[in-house]
């Protein structure tokens, strides 16, 4: 991976818990974050005593380097932001600049969290369809923003493969959107529940409280058929 290459884009513990619908109960959990990138979640989970651990390949790099690629793109995401308003309810979230706030706030303190969090093994460098986890490693597998959304630039097979490796590490997995970029539905997302089915695991399209980006009003939940909802 080039530095370059990546578009660093944060959300808050706040949009965590709403956008996969959290329970008190499930931040006790132990909670793998698949697609991090500079999120907050896991610092202040950590700091709440909770039990995580994100994945990213954006890892790969210092915190420094992370920071001053925040600092290049986030002019250029906010001014993309502000020509396709149209495209997102701003309701909890009442404007782009209340959005730049945000996301900025969240990086900064995953930022600040780091350098501690790679030594404590909290942020490792790895990626879908393989990770380095034995089986049954975690409760509940979180993937924000990158299965499904990036249906242009990952095929079905790719899709179907990283869904069953969150599924052989985590009792239950949720993915958030199920939109591709252009915000129409993911044209994979049927195929994966039919691909999980055949392989033992129950799926279930589930709402969301979050809205922001329109027609992203759910997320997808999967479990192995042993388990019950």
């Amino acid at each position: 991976m080039r530095l370059d290459s990546i578009v660093p884009w944060g959300r808050s513990f706040e949009e965590y818990r709403s956008i996969f619908d959290l329970s008190d109960g499930d931040l006790q959990k132990k909670i793998l974050g698949c697609g991090d990138g500079p999120a907050c979640f896991n610092a202040e989970l950590t700091q709440r005593g909770g039990n995580v651990v994100s994945v990213e390949p954006v890892y790969l790099f210092s915190g420094d380097q992370i920071r001053a690629r925040i600092d290049e793109v986030y002019p250029q995401i906010m001014a993309q932001m502000a020509d396709n308003t149209d495209k997102y309810l701003w309701e909890s979230i009442e404007s782009v600049d209340e959005l730049g706030r945000v996301r900025m706030n969240a990086m900064q303190q995953f930022l600040s969290d780091y350098e501690q969090g790679l030594e404590a093994g909290r942020y490792l460098c790895a990626s879908l369809p393989s990770l380095p986890f034995e089986d049954h490693r975690f409760d509940l597998a979180l993937c924000s923003h990158f299965l499904f959304l990036y249906s242009d630039h990952f095929d079905l097979e790719q899709h179907i493969h990283a869904m069953k490796e969150l599924c052989r590490i985590a009792a239950e997995v949720r993915v958030y959107p199920l939109l591709s970029l252009d915000g129409n539905p993911s044209r994979h997302l049927q195929a994966v529940m039919d691909a999980l089915a055949a392989d033992g695991i129950d799926t279930l399209l589930q709402p969301v409280d979050y809205q922001f980006q329109k027609g992203a009003t759910e997320m997808l939940l999967a479990k192995p058929c042993s388990h019950r909802w």
